[in-house]
């Protein structure tokens, strides 16, 4: 990988965050029947509120995260499939761990499709924790959250 660091994005950045976005999305709006929700986020909004950072270069990676007052919301994550198997997604839930940390958020809170259940084997191995299922209108979704020490 070119570079290791991981920023915030710019709006330079943008179109790389769509293309890297759909890339890691498009492959289950087959499976759950319609397109995921970060693939229809407003990127450029997102990137200007300062919720998108990314890792790259070109751009292979990236994590929207949302802080509240007692958590910090893992929005989404992404990862091209050309990037898959290097570690990147690893660094990226490493990053959003210490940056909940440095914003002094006790925990990070996620949900993933119900479809996505390639999702439900990655998340408990970083210390996620499955809190419920529900369904949001057109999505099933799993909802973790993983508690910083």
């Amino acid at each position: 990988m070119a570079s290791e660091e991981i920023r915030p994005a710019t709006a330079v950045d943008v179109p790389a965050v769509k293309a890297v976005t759909d890339a890691a999305y498009t492959p289950y709006i087959e499976r759950i029947g319609v397109a995921p929700v970060p693939m229809t986020a407003d990127h450029a909004a997102n990137v200007a509120a300062g919720k998108v950072f990314v890792t790259g270069d070109p751009v292979i990676g990236l994590v929207v995260i949302e802080a509240h007052e007692d958590h910090l919301f893992l929005d989404s994550i992404a990862v091209h499939p050309d990037a898959h198997g290097r570690g990147v997604g690893r660094r990226l839930l490493h990053f959003v761990d210490a940056r909940a940390r440095a914003l002094g958020l006790p925990e990070v809170r996620l949900y993933t499709n119900a479809l996505m259940w390639e999702n439900q084997k990655i998340y408990p191995r970083y210390g996620y924790e499955l809190v419920e299922r529900r369904v949001d209108g057109r999505y099933d979704r799993f909802h973790y959250r993983k508690r910083l020490t």
